[in-house]
């Protein structure tokens, strides 16, 4: 009689030593599901960010060498060599009279499910 209970007790402990385990695994998880949250939104931050300072680039050059074949159209850069996967930058450029030159600048980044766009108009100061 004495060796079923202690079985049983031994058994009993397994099953509880589990379910903490359990549990301790899904906080550890979900800690984890957070973290890389907030690093693929750091990341696609970056991201924009970098795209946005190469349009601006872009559209100054132009803009300074008086490359008047950009001006008024709309056109998609190539940001192949930035390695930044699932992007794209648009950038148009428009010379309003008696103003500074301004850039409209149209930005779009993935990564996994998460996807930033932004659609902006800069001044460039020449």
């Amino acid at each position: 009689m004495k060796q079923t209970r202690q079985k049983g007790f031994a058994l009993v402990l397994v099953i509880v030593a589990l379910a903490i385990i359990g549990l301790e695994m899904h906080v550890l998880s979900s800690g984890a599901n957070t973290m890389m949250y907030q690093s693929n939104r750091s990341y696609l931050e970056a991201c924009k960010r970098n795209l946005i300072s190469s349009g601006q680039a872009w559209a100054k050059q132009n803009i300074r060498n008086n490359n008047i074949d950009t001006f008024e159209k709309t056109l998609e850069l190539n940001v192949d060599k930035l390695n930044i996967k699932d992007s794209s930058l648009t950038v148009t450029i428009t010379v309003p009279t008696n103003e500074e030159p301004q850039a409209q600048i149209i930005t779009s980044c993935s990564r996994s499910r998460q996807t930033f766009k932004s659609d902006k108009i800069y001044q460039i100061r020449l």
